[in-house]
């Protein structure tokens, strides 16, 4: 009798587990409004031959310096989304180490004026300095997407999407700064937030600036603003040091205060600038030194304590999100969605647990 009741039981279960699943399967298999997801899903047959009509699309994605390594992972992100939806990428960028908008702008001439070009990406650091690319650009027909700096201005920026971590997430970076220097036990110093400020990159003085805001109000909170001697330049987006010699520049700003207890730089070129100062003076784990972007030597350098931290904007899906926003505009007629890549305080704690799989 057991047996038969099992035997039932087991009948009922598998009947059961049969209806839902033809009950799930008729659930998905059509939309509310009568179509099949599966045909809804496929690419439209006008869509490989936009703008250029030559049977493929082709984006370019321009960088305003590719010779640093920091943009290395947002060429992989661009091209996992451009192998995922069959577009071809033209990967482009200033060679130098630093800041070159004018090679940048130099590039993205060409660029616009190429008619296998059917969609544009590029970083916009300057303000103003891509006004006329953008309007040529939407003039020819080719759809625009920023990404990394933003320009709030840009020409036609309400139909231009942007992918990127908000300036003001550097404020993470100083509240980690001015905390770490209250833990450290430190009485008074010298707090600095060295930069290239002449080079216009109006997107890394925005970091400065709220990260220099958040590590006051922090020590101004804990009681302890009057006790250091906090600078960030005349204008609170840094103090200038020398882009041709570098690390020389903040061991020499370093060295000038002689009661540096703490340090921010808000870009790819000057952080690993101040670990290597941190480095060769011998003062690792005695200051805290924090940083922006997790390049390979950023990574290195918060391992050996040069760096106590940096921050992460997730540049993989920098180049990710934006050939996918350009092929979504193509092919669905979705425009200007923007993507916040957030901030990611990264720490000797935590540094081994990024950078696998080139997302930083």
């Amino acid at each position: 009798m057991k047996q038969i009741l099992k035997t039932l039981a087991l009948g009922a279960s598998v009947s059961l587990i049969a209806t839902l699943a033809h009950a799930q399967g008729g659930s998905l298999g059509k939309a509310v409004g009568g179509f099949s997801f599966e045909d809804a899903a496929k690419e439209a047959p006008t869509t490989k031959d936009f703008h250029s009509k030559d049977g493929k699309l082709t984006f370019a994605i321009v960088t305003h310096t590719a010779g640093n390594g920091f943009f290395d992972p947002t060429y992989v992100g661009a091209q996992v989304a451009a192998d995922a939806f069959g577009i071809n990428l033209i990967k482009l960028g200033s060679e130098a180490p630093v800041d070159d908008i004018p090679r940048e702008i130099e590039i993205l001439n060409q660029v616009i004026n190429d008619p296998t070009i059917d969609g544009l990406i590029m970083t916009t650091p300057q303000s103003g300095a891509y006004d006329d690319i953008v309007k040529k650009a939407f003039a020819n027909g080719i759809p625009v997407a920023t990404t990394n700096s933003f320009d709030p201005k840009i020409a036609n920026r309400s139909q231009i999407s942007h992918t990127g971590q908000l300036s003001s997430a550097a404020g993470i970076g100083g509240e980690a700064l001015a905390k770490c220097i209250i833990d450290s036990g430190a009485k008074g110093g010298s707090i600095i937030f060295p930069s290239t400020t002449t080079l216009g990159n109006e997107e890394v003085n925005r970091r400065v600036t709220a990260a220099f805001e958040a590590a006051v109000k922090v020590l101004n909170d804990a009681g302890r603003l009057a006790d250091f001697k906090i600078d960030a330049g005349p204008e609170n987006i840094g103090i200038d040091v020398n882009k041709d010699d570098i690390t020389n520049s903040v061991v020499s700003l370093i060295e000038s205060r002689g009661d540096v207890v703490g340090a921010f730089a808000a870009n790819g070129f000057v952080t690993p600038a101040l670990g290597d100062a941190v480095a060769q003076l011998k003062l690792n784990g005695k200051v805290c030194a924090f940083g922006f972007d997790l390049g390979p030597k950023q990574q290195e350098q918060i391992r050996t304590g040069a760096l106590t931290g940096s921050l992460g904007q997730q540049p993989f899906l920098q180049g990710f999100w934006p050939v996918a926003q350009l092929y979504l505009q193509i092919d669905r007629g979705v425009s200007a969605a923007n993507l916040d890549t957030s901030a990611q305080l990264v720490t000797k704690d935590t540094v081994d647990l990024v950078g696998k799989r080139f997302e930083n």
